[in-house]
C-alpha cells in the first residue's frame, strides 16, 4: 500500500510540474509583448520630444522594473540551471543566454540586482508551496522505496536477488526522472527554487536508493565481494558528484558524503591504507573540479574537512600506522587548492557574487591580504595538512617507522603553495608554523631534555640529533629560498611579499636555534654556526637585491628592517655555536655596532634599529648570567676582572655608535642609542662597584642594598630612554611609560633604600673602601641618577614629577651624608643598635648645615625657588637637631661650638637671601629656566 501511495505522489508531481510548464510558457509570451508594448511606446514618445527629452525617456524606459521571471531568466543560478548544464554538454547553442538577456532589453547589472530584491520579497506562498512540496515529496520517494524493499522481505514475495535488482532499477529510474525533467525544466525555476528544483531531488533520492542497493548486496547478503562492493559504491559517489555539475553543490554535498562513507560501509579484514587514502584523494579531486567548474565554497571545504578526519582517525588508531599514504593524500589537497581552486582566482572575482549588493568601503592592502577570496578552502586545507603532519611526529601515535620525510614533505608543499600566489597567506603562515612546533617536537626527542634534567622520563621513541638537525636546517633552507622567490614579485604583491620577509626572519632562525639548543655541542659546533652565518648572510644578501632592484618600494624599509633583524637573530645563533662566555658577549656587541658603522656604505634606515636589537640582546645575556663568566670563574679583584669588559666594551661601543650617528636623520634611533649608552655606563659603574664592595660576590639569595640599587639604576636609566623615546616620537605609552618608571623608583627609595634595606636597620656592613662603599652605589648614584633625570626632564614633563625627581635625588644625598657620618665614626657597620658618639652627633649638625648651603647656593643658581625650599627644610631640621638633640647629649666645647656654628651659619643665610631677594626680586614662583619649571611656560608667562 505504501509502495501504491509513492508511484501515485510521484505521478501527481510529475504532471503539477508538467502543468507549471505550460503556464510558464503562457506567461512568458504575455510577458513578451507586454515588453514589446512598452519599447514602442518609449520610441514613440522619443519623436515627439527634443534629444535630452528622449534620452531621459529612454532612461526611464529602461528603468522600468523587469518581471521576475524575465530578471531570473537572465541570471546563472549558483545551484541547478538548467541552460548551465545544458551549455556544459553541448544542449544549448554557444550565445543563446546572451541573446535572451539582450531581448530582455535590461542591463546586466539590472538583471543581476532583480532576482536578489525578488527573492528577498518572496511570499510565504512562494516558500511553502514552491520548497516543501519538493522536499517533502523527495523524503517521500526514498522513504517508499525502503518501505517496499522491507515489505516484499517481511511477505517473502521476491528472493534477494531480485529484490535488489527491483530497487536497482527504482534508483536508475529516479536518476533518469531527473535527467529529464531538467532538460525540459523551465529555466526560471532553476534560479527561484535553486535549493529545491525536483531534478537534482530526483537524482539525489535515487543515488541514495543505488548506494543502498550496493551496500545490502554486499553487506547483507553477501553477493558480491569487498572489492567489487568497494569499486561500485566509488562509482556511485564520483558519479553523484559528477551529475552536481547539473543539479547544484547540495548534490555534490551527497556524493562527497556517500564517498567518505564508502569505506565504512566496506569493510576489509587487512586494511589497506594505499586503497583507502588513494580513493579519498581520488573522491577529493573530483569534488574539487566540480567545485572549481561552479565555483562552490562549502563542498570543498567539506572535503578537506572529510579527508582531514579519515586521516586523523587512522593515525590515531592505527597501530602502526603507514604514513606515506596519508602523504600523497594530503599532497593531492595541497596541490589541488593551490593550482586549481581556488588557486590563482583574483579577488575581483567576488564582484561578480555579490552583483546588486551595496558597494562596501575598500579595504586597505593589508586586510585585503588577510581576507584572500575563497579563504575558507585554503585555510580548511593548510589546518588539516599542518595537523596531520605534526601528528606524524608526535610521541602519542605509533608508526612503522618515524615519519620524519614525511612530515617534511607534507610542510614543504604547503610553504611552496603558501609562496605561489598572495591569496594563499594561510598556507604560508600554518606551513611556518608547523615547521617551528614540528622542530621543537623532534629536538625534544633526542633526549637532550633527560640529560639536563634527569628526573624527566626518556621518550619511548627517540629521534638521533643528526636526523633532527638535519631536519631543521633543511626547512630553514627551503624558507629562505621560497622568501627569496616570493621576494622577487616586489612590484606586484608587495605586502605578501612583506609578509614571507617576516617569515624569513623568524623562522630560519628559530629553527637553526631550537636545533643548536636541543641537539648542538655548547663548546663548538660547526655545523649550527655554518648554517646560522650562511642564512645570516643570505638575508643580507636579499636586502641588498631588492634595494637595488626597487629602490622607490615604499615597503621596503619595512621587509629590510625584518631580513636584517633576521640577519641580526641567525648570527647571534652563530656566536653562540663557535663561542662562549666573554667572549659571545663581546661579539654581539661587536656584532651591533658592525650595523651602525655600515650605514657609511649603506643608507639602510634600519641598520641603527639592528644596533639597539644587539644591545638588547647583550642586557637579555646580562640578566641571564650578571657575572658574564659565571660566579666560580669571576675573580675577585676590584675593577679589574671580567666585569669590566663583559659590561664596559658594550658600554664604549653605544657611546661610539651613538656619536657616529650624531647627524642620524632618524631621531627616534638617535636618541634611543644615546639613552642605551647612557645607561649601560652607568650600568657598567654601579656593577664594577657592586662587585667591589662586596668582595668578588656579585649576586646572592639575600636581598641586598647593592642589589635594589642596581634595580633603581636601572629603573632611572629605562625612564630616561622612554622620555628620549618621547621626544622624538611622541606616545602615550612613552610619556606615561616612563614617568611610571620614574614613580616606581622613587617608591623603592622609600621603601628599600630609607627602610627596608637601610644599613642602619638591617646592620649589612658597608664594605672595606671609603667612599667607595655600598652607600656609594646605593644612595650616591641614584642621588646623581635621580638630580640627572630631573634636569634632564625640566621642561617635558610636568613640574610636579621633576620636583618628586629632585626631592627624591636630595633625600638620598642626606642620606647618604647622614650614613657617611655614620661610617666615619662607627666603621664598616652602622647599625642602630651602636648608638652615638658625642663627636658623630656634633658632625651630623655641621654636614646638614653645610648641605643646606649647598642646596641654597644650588638654588640660587638655578634660580629654582623649589631647591631653595629644601634648602630651608633642611637648615630648619638642623636647628631642630641643635636645639633638641644637641643641648642634651653634647657637653662642654662640642654642645657650645654647635650653637656659635648654628648661629653663624643662620645669619649668613639671612643676609644671602636678603642679597638675592633684594637684586633680583625672587621671591615668586621659579622663574623661566629653572630646574623644576617649564622654559616655554616662562617665556609665556613673561
Amino acid at each position: 500500500m505504501l509502495e501504491l501511495i509513492a508511484l501515485v505522489a510521484f505521478a501527481m508531481a510529475l504532471a503539477a510540474f508538467l502543468g507549471g510548464r505550460r503556464n510558464a510558457d503562457r506567461l512568458d509570451a504575455e510577458i513578451e509583448s507586454l515588453k514589446a508594448e512598452i519599447a514602442r511606446l518609449a520610441t514613440r514618445a522619443a519623436e515627439d520630444v527634443v534629444p535630452d527629452t528622449a534620452a531621459s525617456a529612454r532612461k526611464e524606459a529602461e528603468a522600468l522594473p523587469t518581471p521576475p521571471e524575465i530578471a531570473e531568466e537572465a541570471v546563472h543560478g549558483p545551484w541547478s540551471q538548467a541552460r548551465e548544464g545544458a551549455r556544459i554538454f553541448g544542449n544549448v547553442p554557444a550565445g543563446a543566454e546572451d541573446a535572451d538577456t539582450a531581448a530582455s532589453g535590461a542591463p546586466a547589472d539590472v538583471a543581476a540586482a532583480e532576482p536578489v530584491a525578488m527573492r528577498s520579497a518572496e511570499s510565504l506562498e512562494s516558500r511553502i508551496g514552491g520548497r516543501w512540496p519538493v522536499w517533502v515529496g523527495g523524503l517521500a520517494l526514498a522513504l517508499g522505496g525502503f518501505f517496499l524493499v522491507q515489505y516484499s522481505i517481511e511477505a517473502g514475495l521476491l528472493s534477494p536477488a531480485v529484490r535488489l535488482t527491483l530497487a536497482a532499477i527504482f534508483g536508475l529510474a529516479l536518476g533518469m526522472a531527473g535527467e529529464v525533467i531538467r532538460r525540459r525544466a523551465v529555466p526560471t525555476i532553476a534560479d527561484r527554487f535553486r535549493n529545491a528544483m525536483i531534478p537534482g531531488v530526483l537524482t539525489a533520492a535515487g543515488a541514495v536508493t543505488l548506494f543502498g542497493v550496493v551496500y545490502a548486496a554486499h553487506g547483507i547478503y553477501d553477493y558480491i565481494g569487498t572489492a567489487t562492493a568497494f569499486a561500485l559504491l566509488a562509482l556511485v559517489s564520483l558519479a553523484t558528484v559528477g551529475l552536481s555539475l547539473l543539479h547544484g553543490q547540495a548534490l555534490a554535498g551527497l556524493g562527497l558524503l556517500a564517498s567518505l562513507l564508502t569505506p565504512l560501509f566496506v569493510s576489509s579484514g587487512e586494511p589497506r591504507p594505499w586503497v583507502l587514502f588513494g580513493f579519498l584523494a581520488v573522491a577529493w579531486f573530483a569534488t574539487l573540479l566540480a567545485s572549481r567548474l561552479r565555483h562552490w565554497t562549502i563542498v570543498p571545504t567539506l572535503a578537506n574537512a572529510g579527508l582531514g578526519l579519515w586521516g586523523l582517525a587512522y593515525v590515531a588508531l592505527a597501530a602502526p600506522f603507514e604514513a606515506p599514504p596519508v602523504t600523497v593524500a594530503l599532497v593531492v589537497m595541497i596541490l589541488g587548492v593551490g593550482l586549481i581552486w581556488p588557486g590563482g582566482v583574483e579577488r575581483e572575482t567576488l564582484a561578480t557574487t555579490h552583483t546588486g549588493a551595496l558597494p562596501a568601503a575598500t579595504p586597505g592592502p593589508w586586510e585585503r591580504l588577510f581576507t584572500p577570496p575563497y579563504a575558507a578552502i585554503s585555510l580548511s586545507a593548510a589546518i588539516v595538512a599542518t595537523l596531520l603532519a605534526l601528528l606524524f611526529i608526535s610521541p602519542a601515535v605509533e608508526a612503522a617507522r618515524f615519519p620524519v620525510a614525511e612530515f617534511v614533505v607534507v610542510i614543504a608543499v604547503l610553504a611552496g603553495a603558501g609562496a605561489l600566489r598572495a591569496t594563499a597567506v594561510y598556507p604560508a603562515l600554518l606551513a611556518a608554523l608547523g615547521a617551528v612546533v614540528g622542530t621543537w617536537t623532534l629536538t625534544a626527542l633526542s633526549g637532550v631534555l633527560a640529560y639536563l634534567d634527569p628526573t624527566l622520563a626518556t621518550p619511548a621513541i627517540v629521534v638521533p640529533g643528526r636526523t633532527a638537525m638535519l631536519t631543521a636546517m633543511t626547512l630553514a633552507a627551503l624558507f629562505l629560498l621560497l622568501a627569496a622567490a616570493v621576494l622577487t614579485r616586489l612590484a606586484e604583491q608587495r605586502h605578501f611579499a612583506v609578509l614571507w620577509a617576516g617569515i624569513a626572519a623568524v623562522v630560519p632562525g628559530a629553527l637553526v636555534g631550537m636545533s643548536f639548543l636541543m641537539t648542538g655541542q655548547f663548546a663548538f659546533d660547526l655545523p649550527h654556526g655554518l648554517a646560522a652565518f650562511t642564512s645570516g648572510l643570505f638575508l643580507l644578501g636579499l636586502v641588498e637585491w631588492i634595494s637595488r632592484r626597487d629602490a622607490e618600494w615604499r615597503e621596503l624599509d619595512l621587509a629590510a628592517g625584518l631580513l636584517a633583524l633576521g640577519s641580526l637573530g641567525l648570527f647571534v645563533v652563530g656566536l653562540h655555536a663557535w663561542t662562549d662566555g666573554l667572549v659571545t658577549t663581546l661579539a654581539i656587541a661587536v656584532l651591533g655596532t658592525g650595523y651602525t658603522f655600515a650605514t657609511r656604505l649603506r643608507p639602510w634606515p634600519v641598520l641603527p634599529w639592528v644596533t639597539v636589537a644587539a644591545a638588547i640582546v647583550v642586557l637579555t645575556r646580562i640578566a641571564w648570567e650578571p657575572t658574564i663568566v659565571g660566579p666560580g670563574s669571576l675573580g675577585t679583584t676590584p675593577v679589574f676582572n671580567a666585569l669590566l669588559p663583559g659590561y664596559g666594551v658594550p658600554a664604549l661601543l653605544l657611546v661610539g655608535c651613538a656619536y657616529f650617528l650624531r647627524a642620524f636623520p632618524d631621531l627616534r634611533a638617535r636618541n634611543l642609542l644615546q639613552a642605551l649608552a647612557s645607561l649601560f655606563v652607568l650600568l657598567t659603574l654601579a656593577i664594577l662597584v657592586r662587585h667591589a664592595m662586596n668582595g668578588g660576590v656579585l649576586d646572592s639569595s639575600v636581598p641586598t642594598l647593592g642589589e635594589q640599587a642596581i634595580y633603581t639604576l636601572l629603573a632611572i636609566g629605562a625612564s630616561g630612554i622612554f622620555m628620549t623615546l618621547d621626544g622624538g616620537s611622541p606616545s602615550p605609552v612613552f610619556r606615561y611609560g616612563g614617568m611610571a618608571l620614574g614613580v616606581l623608583s622613587m617608591l623603592s627609595v622609600l621603601s628599600a633604600h630609607l627602610v627596608g634595606l637601610n644599613p642602619y636597620f638591617s646592620g649589612e656592613l658597608l664594605g672595606r673602601i671609603p667612599l667607595f662603599d655600598l652607600l656609594f652605589i646605593g644612595y650616591l648614584l641614584p642621588a646623581i641618577g635621580y638630580a640627572g633625570l630631573a634636569w634632564y626632564a625640566r621642561g617635558r614633563r610636568p613640574q610636579p614629577y621633576v620636583m618628586a625627581l629632585a626631592v627624591s635625588g636630595a633625600v638620598l644625598a642626606f642620606a647618604w651624608a647622614t650614613l657617611s657620618v655614620r661610617r666615619f665614626w662607627q666603621g664598616e657597620s652602622v647599625a642602630d643598635w651602636k648608638g652615638f658618639l658625642q663627636g658623630e652627633t656634633y658632625t651630623y649638625s655641621v654636614i646638614w648645615l653645610v648641605l643646606g648651603v649647598l642646596l641654597l647656593v644650588v638654588g640660587s643658581r638655578f634660580n629654582a625657588k623649589s631647591i631653595r625650599i629644601a634648602s630651608a627644610v633642611l637648615v630648619f631640621i638642623a636647628v631642630l637637631k641643635v636645639f633638641l638633640v644637641d643641648m642634651s647629649n653634647l657637653e662642654g666645647f662640642l654642645r657650645a661650638l654647635s650653637f656659635i656654628g648654628l648661629g653663624g651659619v643662620l645669619i649668613g643665610i639671612g643676609l644671602f637671601y636678603q642679597k638675592i631677594l633684594s637684586s633680583g626680586g625672587r621671591d615668586s614662583a621659579d622663574p623661566p629656566g629653572s630646574i623644576a619649571t617649564d622654559p616655554r611656560e616662562g617665556a609665556s608667562q613673561a
